[in-house]
């Protein structure tokens, strides 16, 4: 009977303990955060790259065969300096038809000059003659013998050719003009040979950035030869999303980071550009985007590594306080539209509700609903409930 008893007291122990676990809740592990006043700050992110506020594209300001450019990337060159020596072209070829034609033009302006000069002597030789006919009319006139009538046309007739003498030297000029413009139809390549070199020069001191013709060629007018540019005059450039650059400011902070330097810089806000532009994601994604220019704000050789076109990061800060009442943004979980937080009190959870202001990648502010000192769970599963016995660690 003892025996039996004793079997009986050890099933209803084992029973019991059974019973026990099974309707008292387990302890869950649980990471928490304390709910603390601190700096936060809002920014958007991105990046950036760097670019000269002024460039100077030289340009082939002739036609003509430019010899190789010998000033390379990263030369310092002087205002007024000789970068390039362009060789004016020679004229092209003319064929058998074009050229019989131009000289045909070249002999009929020949003529024409010697017409006109032909013309002028003889309008000299009346001119002379007119003059000395006035000048007997003005002096019988004068003595009483002679008629107004016949001074006054003579005179007259005088002045009619003396102008008509002008013409004819103006006609003489336009000839010659012609002439000397059917010669130049005719000069040949080889005579072209020895035509005036033109130089081109820097209009600025500065560095050179890009060799854009390498070799020796011939060249139109207007063709890029070689790009210069000052690199104190950087400035840096960020496309952000339309729906982040309208919640950014002109003069704005900004920390720039990433680029190979040991400390972030500082620069602000210089310019927000006031259209858009389509730019396709790298997931094919089209994204309406807007440019924003950034200035560097710290001393010139604290970046003086930098050049134009270098890649960095920018954190453009929107939204800023330095006691601000924070929490862990992976705290915050929804529920029925409210922003919820689980408190541990007493190694148990209560559910908050919060009202939450500005948040970031790493923190949220809390306007309402905790207490400064107060410890949340970081990263609440959906298995905690109100009252679930749990054991912190930090």
């Amino acid at each position: 009977m003892k025996r039996k008893y004793l079997i009986w007291v050890v099933v209803a122990a084992v029973a019991a303990s059974a019973l026990w676990m099974a309707v008292t809740p387990a302890v869950v592990d649980v990471e928490v955060a304390t709910v603390a006043r601190g700096p936060m700050r809002v920014t958007v992110d991105e990046e950036g790259e760097t670019r000269l506020r002024r460039r100077f594209v030289v340009s082939a300001p002739v036609p003509g065969r430019v010899r190789r450019i010998e000033a390379r990337p990263g030369d310092r060159v002087k205002a007024g300096q000789r970068l390039a020596v362009i060789q004016p072209a020679a004229p092209a070829p003319l064929d058998a038809r074009t050229e019989a034609m131009t000289s045909a033009r070249e002999q009929g302006a020949a003529a024409a000059t010697e017409r006109a000069r032909a013309e002028r002597a003889r309008l000299a030789v009346e001119r002379k003659q007119a003059d000395a006919d006035a000048a007997r009319a003005r002096q019988l006139f004068d003595s009483g013998y002679g008629s107004r009538d016949i001074w006054e046309q003579l005179d007259a007739r005088a002045r009619s050719v003396a102008q008509t003498e002008q013409a004819a030297e103006s006609a003489i000029r336009a000839a010659e003009f012609e002439l000397a413009a059917a010669k130049a139809a005719l000069i040949s390549r080889a005579d072209a040979t020895g035509g005036r070199e033109v130089g081109v020069t820097a209009p600025i001191a500065g560095v050179v950035l890009r060799r854009l013709q390498e070799s020796e060629a011939v060249v139109p007018a207007g063709t890029p030869l070689i790009e210069i540019g000052t690199l104190d005059d950087l400035e840096i450039v960020a496309d952000l999303l339309s729906t982040d650059a309208v919640q950014v400011k002109v003069g704005s902070p900004v920390v720039i980071e990433r680029w190979g330097g040991p400390a972030s810089l500082a620069g602000r806000v210089q310019r927000i550009e006031p259209a858009g532009f389509l730019k396709i994601s790298a997931l094919g994604v089209e994204e309406q985007r807007v440019n924003v220019v950034i200035e560097v704000a710290d001393p010139r050789d604290r970046w003086a590594a930098l050049g134009d076109g270098y890649r960095v990061e920018v954190r453009i800060v929107t939204w800023e306080r330095p006691d601000a009442l924070t929490v862990p943004t992976s705290s915050l979980f929804r529920l029925e539209g409210a922003w919820v937080v689980f408190v541990v009190e007493n190694d148990r959870l209560r559910r908050a509700m919060v009202r939450v202001g500005q948040r970031n990648a790493q923190v949220a502010e809390i306007l309402e609903g905790l207490a400064e000192g107060a410890r949340v769970v970081t990263y609440p599963g959906e298995s905690l409930t109100e009252g679930t016995r749990v054991r912190t660690r930090q």
